[in-house]
C-alpha cells in the first residue's frame, strides 16, 4: 500500500519535504509579494514624490474603493503569492490558475498576517489540485473545482487564526524590540540576516510576521550586513561582478562556500550583531514601509526604498515632522558604509588566524 502511495506521489510530483515547502515555496512567495505589494508601494511613492499624475490618480473604482496603479498592484498580492507558490510546486495550468481565487480569498481572510495563511493554504490546495489533475475525463471541471473548494474551505477555517497568530508574533517581536532595543536589535538583525543568506526567504518571513517599525529597521541592518559584507570582503576574488551580484543581488550566492568553510560567515554575522543595535539604539531606524522590504536588504535597494517610503508615510500621517540629516546618515552608514569597512577587516583577521584562505569566497 505504501509503495502505491509513494508511486502515486512521485507520478504527481508531490514532494513532501522541507526544501519543497519552506525553501522553494517560501522563496517563490516572496517573489509574488515583490511583484505585487512591493511594486505597488514603490509606484505609489514615486507618484507622490515626483508628482506623476498617472501614478497618483484613480484608475479604477471597485466596490466603492478607489485604486491607483500602485493600489491595484498591492491589491493583487494574495493571488500573486499563491500563483508564485503554485509555480514553485510545479502545478499544471488548471491548478495554477485556480490558485488565483484561493490566494485572493486567503489573503483577505488572513488580514495583516495574510502571507503566512497564503503559504499554508496555497500549498495544500496546490497539492490537492495536482493529485486530482488529469485523473478524470472531465479534468477541466474537476481540477479547478477541487483546487478552489479545498483552498476556500481551508482558508475559511484556518486563515483568520493563522493570520492572527502571525500578527501577534510579529507584534510581540516589535514590542520586545521597543522594550529592549539593544538585545532585540542584535537578535532580529542576526536572525533575519542569516535567513537572507540561507536558501530560505527572509523577505517572506518579514512579510508573514508583518515585521515593521524598529524591528523592521534591525532586519534591514542584518540583511545589509550580509549582502554588502560579502560583496566587499570577497572583492579581491570576485571583483566588480561579485560586488554587484552580491551587493544588490543576494548573498545566497556564497552558500556553497559557507558549506565548505563556515568561518567565512563570521564577519557578516558579527557585523549584523553590531549594526542591528546601532540601528535600533543610535539611529532609531524604522521600517514603516511594506513589511516585505524589511527582509530585502540592498537587493535592488528595496530595503532602503522601504525605509524612505516609511518616512514619507510617517510625515503624511503626522507622526514625523521631516526627514533629518541623522535619518540619512543612519541609513547610509547601516546599509553600506559599516558593512563595507567592517566585514573586510574582520575577514583579514580571520586570514591571519588561518581560518580562511584565498579562494574560500570565490563565486563559482
Amino acid at each position: 500500500m505504501m509503495e502505491k502511495i509513494k508511486a502515486f506521489l512521485k507520478r504527481k510530483d508531490i514532494e513532501i519535504s522541507v526544501k519543497r515547502y519552506l525553501v522553494d515555496a517560501l522563496g517563490a512567495m516572496a517573489q509574488g509579494l515583490f511583484c505585487s505589494l512591493l511594486m505597488g508601494t514603490i509606484l505609489n511613492t514615486l507618484g507622490t514624490q515626483f508628482h506623476i499624475g498617472f501614478l497618483t490618480k484613480t484608475v479604477a473604482t471597485v466596490a466603492g474603493i478607489d485604486y491607483t496603479v500602485g493600489g491595484l498592484a498591492s491589491a493583487m498580492s494574495g493571488p500573486a503569492m499563491a500563483v508564485a507558490i503554485g509555480n514553485a510546486l510545479h502545478c499544471p495550468p488548471l491548478v495554477l490558475y485556480s490558485l488565483i481565487t484561493v490566494g485572493f480569498a486567503t489573503n483577505a481572510l488572513g488580514g495583516a498576517g495574510g502571507p503566512l495563511a497564503v503559504l499554508f493554504v496555497a500549498i495544500v490546495a496546490a497539492e490537492a489540485g495536482k493529485a486530482i489533475s488529469k485523473e478524470t475525463k472531465v479534468d477541466i471541471l474537476v481540477t479547478p473545482l477541487v483546487t478552489i473548494l479545498v483552498g476556500i474551505l481551508l482558508a475559511a477555517s484556518c486563515a483568520p487564526w493563522l493570520g492572527s497568530v502571525a500578527m501577534k508574533l510579529g507584534d510581540l517581536i516589535k514590542w520586545a524590540t521597543l522594550q529592549q532595543p539593544f538585545i532585540m536589535g542584535i537578535v532580529v538583525s542576526v536572525f533575519i540576516g542569516i535567513a537572507l543568506t540561507l536558501p530560505i526567504s527572509s523577505a517572506a518571513i518579514c512579510a508573514a510576521l508583518s515585521l515593521t517599525g524598529l524591528a523592521g529597521g534591525a532586519a534591514v541592518a542584518g540583511c545589509c550586513a550580509q549582502m554588502v559584507g560579502f560583496a566587499f570582503l570577497s572583492f579581491k576574488e570576485n571583483r566588480w561582478g561579485g560586488l554587484v551580484s552580491q551587493g544588490i543581488g543576494t548573498s545566497m550566492l556564497q552558500m556553497g562556500n559557507i558549506v565548505k568553510n563556515p568561518c567565512i560567515w563570521i564577519p557578516p554575522i558579527v557585523c549584523s550583531a553590531i549594526t542591528g543595535p546601532l540601528a535600533t539604539c543610535v539611529f532609531h531606524m524604522e521600517m514603516n514601509g511594506a513589511a516585505v522590504s524589511s527582509g530585502m536588504g540592498t537587493c535592488g535597494l528595496v530595503g532602503q526604498i522601504g525605509v524612505y517610503t516609511g518616512w514619507i508615510n510617517d510625515i503624511t500621517a503626522g507622526t514625523k515632522a521631516t526627514i533629518t540629516g541623522m535619518d540619512w546618515l543612519g541609513l547610509i552608514l547601516i546599509s553600506f558604509v559599516i558593512p563595507a569597512i567592517l566585514c573586510p577587516l574582520l575577514y583579514e583577521v580571520e586570514r591571519k588566524l588561518g581560518w580562511v584562505k584565498d579562494g574560500d569566497v570565490t563565486l563559482q
